[in-house]
């Protein structure tokens, strides 16, 4: 599992003026008068860092790919201007050599970055010993290793001011979202590194300023500890991503219907009741445990026979018997389908591994 990242906290190293940490700024500085404009917005909104891109790695040639060092400079008047510390994207050393340069307060990581151990190994050797906060994005594939890996080298190096930031994962499958959230790889990632401060990236993950606020609130319940949202003072001129970009007056709309949930409460009435569902749960847990256990001794059994009458381990039409019958029957029982299909995966992966287990016992 490795071991524990060796980081501050955030309230350490960042001011929040909220409930929140709020990040927001343009997807690219295009100009600066944009650039001071968006920035004299988003300060009316309480946002706590200014963000903009500097370099914007393309997935196709001849787009749009940012303005490069001068933009630098448009965002330090910008800082004057508003007090508001400045983060960039940096995809390389050179990246972060001209942003040190410049006195850039925080730098991230994107996506396709942290998705390349030898640019993270790199952009880390350059912050050698230097004192300064990075978020690293998760890596477009849903890698939640590679996503920590690139964080713990940044930690190696001695960075300790680390954030995650959740911009949702690429998907083969139509979806409603830009990248789908799989919100249960930030949870694990909480889970493993409970004092990481995550921040969730709603403009990434939705595509559509429209999915904007449920997302965020999304986030919210799952205690993340901040949002990085792109804010435009014109999102349909925008020369990127115009649609998930939002105007200052739109933010602070969002901003305003954020609801934060407690942790815990003084109703001893609710602890009683929560104390004896969660027994309940336990118990059923156990059950379900027993049973799995079950299953997987009568794969066993099955691998053995199949071994001995020389059959194959995987049987597609077993399979696809298995999942159209327990899908079928969780559904009546008012289970959703993924759910269900996710499960039964998962047991058909493991069931196979018996099998496999069994076979190779039978060999020797």
């Amino acid at each position: 599992m490795g071991d524990k990242l060796d980081i501050f906290m955030l309230s350490d190293w960042c001011q929040r003026t909220g409930d929140t940490l709020v990040i927001s700024g343009p997807c690219s500085a295009e100009s600066e008068e944009q650039v001071m404009q968006t920035a004299l917005g988003v300060k009316e909104c309480n946002v706590d860092v200014l963000r903009a891109g500097i370099w914007k790695p393309r997935t196709r040639p001849g787009s749009f790919e940012g303005v490069g060092r001068k933009g630098l400079k448009w965002l330090k008047k910008a800082r004057r201007a508003t007090n508001l510390p400045v983060t960039v994207e940096v995809a390389n050393s050179e990246h972060v050599e001209e942003c040190l340069e410049h006195e850039i307060d925080i730098l991230w990581i994107g996506a396709r970055s942290a998705a390349n151990p030898f640019t993270v190994e790199g952009i880390a050797r350059v912050l050698n010993g230097i004192d300064i906060p990075v978020l690293v994005k998760n890596p477009i594939n849903p890698d939640l290793e590679l996503w920590i890996g690139a964080l713990e080298r940044l930690n190696r190096v001695g960075i300790k001011k680390l954030a995650a930031i959740h911009r949702g994962f690429s998907s083969y499958k139509k979806s409603l979202y830009r990248n789908e959230p799989n919100w249960r790889i930030p949870v694990e990632l909480r889970r493993r590194h409970p004092n990481l401060p995550i921040i969730c990236d709603p403009s990434h993950i939705c595509g559509n300023r429209e999915l904007l606020s449920t997302v965020m609130q999304k986030a919210m319940d799952l205690l993340f500890d901040g949002l990085m949202i792109e804010c435009h003072v014109d999102p349909e001129s925008a020369l990127s991503d115009s649609k998930q970009q939002v105007t200052p007056d739109q933010l602070k709309d969002l901003l305003s219907r954020l609801q934060f949930k407690a942790l815990s409460t003084d109703d001893m009435q609710y602890h009683q009741r929560i104390e004896e569902l969660r027994e309940t749960i336990n118990e059923i847990d156990d059950q379900v445990v027993t049973l799995f256990a079950k299953r997987m001794e009568v794969s066993t059994e099955i691998g053995r026979y199949k071994k001995k009458s020389k059959i194959a381990i995987l049987q597609p039409e077993r399979w696809e018997e298995i999942v159209q019958t327990r899908i079928k029957a969780g559904m009546d029982r008012n289970l959703s389908e993924d759910f269900v299909f996710n499960i039964y995966q998962f047991i058909h992966e493991e069931s196979i591994r018996k099998q496999e287990e069994a076979s190779e016992r039978e060999e020797r």
